[in-house]
């Protein structure tokens, strides 16, 4: 019986996210075509950063017969949960494993390694020694045939795609049941889910720097294949989805798409889908979306208005729409075949808000824009930063809300019109974007946290992460969620709700609430809204207190008890 191990080293790209607590289809798919093939072969799933924790895995790998990577960053990103391989950490890992075969898929297979923004890929040659194959195609339809061939990789096209989004509703069902071995299964883990493979703007060429047109047209999987795909993920015990993978969850099945650069939006379809999927999957925890064209909103507002209704109606609040804006500057958007103007994006900003700015269950809005930017391009001068500052602080005077604001410096892809020209852009306005990555954090991002997210704000079910000193850092589960820091050192892996006290520029200050009083640590008391050391000692030396009585008189003002007492 063949061993078979996948190695997620984690992907990013402009329509699929599976960095940790992220898992992309990639693993599921390959592991679905592994079992459809024999379904009595063993797979092992490993994650990257299992094996930089527990070096004992790599043998795991040794005693593999094939070992397929996945990996591969083509925008980039910052990342709590996980961090995505290296080139140079693959070789230093698999160079001396010499039996098993290895196989590389992903984008790092397609157009070489992104590290970070503003950096040139890392070409394919570097690790071309390393792996048997490496597969350009769809790694689920290469794997495939490899087995057929008994693991003859000279036998295989490793550019081999599929066929179309119907020919993987069988591999996606059947590759849900590796999500049980992914270290944060169950309440930790966040599927991401595909909807169509493809641009509806590869007609017109599509953004200058984006992998996506590549992709060719839109190629829509029927709603039936991904409500299936997700009853099984449920029923192997997920519970949190995002409809993130494409590059507009508005033109999921539009009419006219391939025909037109913004085909006009499918109302039905999205109700079907979205309704789908909660007769489904009653008791999921998180549903929510990720990419949407602001162009599309700005063409066809009645029909992305029932679309964002009909997704606030099924989905979980918290939920933002990921607006590829780019540039503001009309020179960048037309140099670079950007898709909305600065008017298109501002009506479709205005839309989301006047229809998803109410706050929900969980103490986030329901649904609310966010802005990703793009540094580097053709075009870009001085004027464009100033362009892009100006329109932010529009919107942040006008009080739009904006849950999230990118910056991205540009990763150059292979087949893209941008990669000729590479980093030379970025590195001349290198300054200039510093500065203006600076500006929007003090001027722009803490103001606008203060909007959405007003003190004393009740954030249900934050779940904890990260120590760093004595403050814990963790974060509700779905799109981009906020950074939430909470003073003391809380155990990890635990959901708490947390109220609002302070604000940084990206992130928020917490209190789990309710507190107690007589076990919080002195760092989180110290951290109640006009306690300070002095008080804190006071209550440290007192307690425990049997009645709020006690601490008002340790306290010494009653006043200052009826300030902190919404905190217990």
């Amino acid at each position: 019986m063949l061993n078979i191990t996948i190695l997620d080293g984690y992907v990013d790209e402009p329509t699929c996210l599976g960095v940790p607590p992220y898992i992309s289809p990639y693993p599921r798919y390959i592991a679905g075509s592994i079992w459809k093939y024999d379904n009595t072969i063993r797979i092992n799933y490993l994650t990257i950063d299992q094996i930089r924790k527990n070096s004992s895995l790599l043998d795991v790998l040794t005693k593999s017969d094939l070992i397929i990577t996945i990996a591969g960053i083509s925008v980039p990103g910052k990342y709590l949960g996980g961090s995505p391989a290296t080139p140079f950490e693959l070789i230093n890992y698999l160079r001396n494993i010499p039996k098993p075969i290895k196989l590389l898929c992903g984008p790092a297979a397609k157009y070489g390694f992104g590290i970070i923004g503003g950096k040139k890929t890392k070409e394919i040659d570097f690790v071309k020694n390393t792996f048997d194959l490496i597969i350009k195609g769809d790694g689920e339809i290469v794997i495939y045939k490899l087995l057929e061939n008994k693991l003859d990789t000279n036998n295989v096209d490793g550019t081999e795609c599929r066929k179309n989004a119907k020919s993987v509703r069988q591999l996606a069902i059947k590759g849900t049941k590796i999500v049980n071995q992914h270290p944060d299964y169950p309440n930790h883990l966040i599927t991401e889910i595909e909807t169509y493979k493809g641009c509806p703007r590869t007609i017109v060429g599509g953004c200058s720097f984006c992998s996506e047109p590549a992709k060719g047209l839109p190629d829509f999987r029927p709603i039936k294949d991904i409500v299936d795909e997700i009853k099984s993920l449920y029923e192997n015990g997920v519970k949190h989805f995002r409809i993130g993978n494409q590059p507009c969850i508005f033109s999921y099945m539009a009419k006219d798409s391939g025909k037109e650069e913004f085909p006009k939006p499918n109302t039905e379809a999205l109700k079907k889908l979205f309704s789908g999927i909660r007769n489904v999957a009653g008791g999921l925890k998180t549903l929510h979306i990720d990419n949407a064209n602001p162009g599309i909103l700005a063409h066809f507002p009645v029909e992305s208005k029932i679309i964002a209704k009909t997704i606030i109606k099924y989905h979980t609040p918290g939920d933002i729409a990921a607006f590829g804006v780019e540039s503001i500057d009309p020179i960048v958007i037309k140099q670079n075949n950007l898709k909305a103007s600065r008017e298109e994006v501002l009506k479709a900003i205005k839309l989301l808000n006047e229809v998803g700015s109410k706050v929900g269950n969980n103490g986030m809005p329901e649904l609310l824009p966010g802005l990703n930017f793009v540094f580097g391009l053709k075009g870009e001068t001085r004027k464009t930063y100033l362009l892009n500052f100006e329109f932010l602080k529009e919107i942040l005077e006008k009080k739009l809300l904006l849950r999230r604001i990118n910056l991205r410096q540009l990763i150059p892809i292979e087949n893209t019109s941008m990669y000729e020209i590479g980093i030379k852009i970025m590195n001349k306005n290198k300054k200039f974007f510093k500065i203006f990555k600076r500006k929007i954090q003090t001027e722009i991002d803490k103001p606008m946290l203060k909007y959405i997210i007003p003190k004393d704000t009740l954030l249900k079910d934050v779940y904890t992460e990260k120590y760093v000193g004595n403050i814990t850092f963790g974060r509700q589960m779905g799109t981009y969620p906020v950074l939430v820091g909470i003073p003391g050192n809380y155990p990890l892996n635990n959901f708490y709700d947390v109220k609002v006290i302070d604000y940084g520029f990206r992130s928020i200050t917490g209190l789990v609430y309710p507190l107690d009083i007589n076990t919080v640590s002195r760092q989180t008391i110290e951290a109640i809204p006009g306690i300070g050391k002095k008080r804190a000692n006071r209550i440290i030396l007192k307690r425990p207190f049997k009645d709020s009585k006690q601490l008002i008189n340790t306290l010494d003002e009653k006043e200052v008890y009826q300030k902190i007492k919404k905190y217990f």
